[in-house]
């Protein structure tokens, strides 16, 4: 039986001290309500000393500004850490991936670029492989409780239902698959399950379920309940007491599959 992951989820945001512009780790509540945390290098260090089998990071505002894709700093961040990362935020094409990959990523996140033009799904998959292409789907409920799929950090909305998205982006070649309901993003309410297990049933390949982990009883339910091959959360591991290698050893406890020790 293959092995859950439990993954940090590192949300970053460009800011300026002065003039000069720099990353910053932050926190977000419904994709809303920044806090900044600090360097997200010294944290994923913290993270991959503390036995996460992965991480994630994701640029929030390079979408909606337009701005270039980080490989300066998933250079910095390559050097430094010794563990499969997976990138997003303002790709847009094949280059991007290429770059990104070249930099130190294992893994590309598409979203907004995705939806906008979802044959680069299957180009980057043909040129790249599936195995690094991360199908990111942001969704939240609209008025009349049907789910509506998210794109530019949340902004944007669009007439796409996330499960129907997610088959269709494993059929152009997604390898994976990262879900986040904005409506529990950064609540520490629980995941979002009933969404979680219609995809899971839905596809065949990984899904990646985020937003609303506050309990390491959430992380349980999310590969128990709704069948999610790993559970990545950022708010939980930053304000929570808890780290990677003490949430993992209560996962065992509950009988799920996954390594003591990365």
């Amino acid at each position: 039986m293959l092995k859950r992951r439990l993954i940090p989820k590192l949300q970053i945001k460009q800011t300026r001290n002065g003039t000069k512009p720099r990353m910053v780790l932050v926190t977000t509540i419904r994709f809303e309500d920044f806090i900044e945390i600090g360097d997200p290098i010294s944290q994923a260090k913290i993270y991959e000393a503390q036995a996460a089998d992965e991480l994630i990071f994701l640029d929030l505002d390079a979408a909606l500004q337009e701005r270039a894709i980080l490989t300066e700093l998933v250079s910095r961040i390559a050097e430094e850490i010794f563990m499969p990362i997976t990138v997003g935020g303002g790709i847009r094409c094949n280059e991007d991936f290429r770059q990104l990959l070249s930099s130190g990523a294992d893994k590309v996140s598409i979203n907004t670029a995705a939806v906008e033009d979802p044959d680069l799904i299957r180009r980057s998959s043909d040129s790249f492989g599936t195995q690094c292409v991360v199908l990111s789907i942001d969704y939240r409920a609209n008025g009349n409780g049907t789910n509506q799929v998210y794109i530019k950090g949340g902004r944007v909305k669009t007439d796409m239902d996330p499960v129907r998205w997610a088959v269709e982006g494993e059929r152009r070649g997604a390898g994976e698959i990262l879900l986040t309901c904005i409506d529990r993003d950064g609540t520490r309410l629980g995941l979002d399950l009933q969404v979680i297990r219609e995809v899971a049933k839905e596809v065949s390949i990984p899904v990646v379920a985020s937003g609303g982990c506050g309990l390491a009883s959430h992380f349980v339910d999310g590969f128990i309940e709704a069948g999610a091959d790993a559970v990545a959360a950022g708010t939980y591991f930053c304000f929570k007491d808890e780290n990677p290698m003490q949430t993992r050893s209560q996962i065992l406890n509950a009988g799920i599959p996954i390594r003591l020790h990365s």
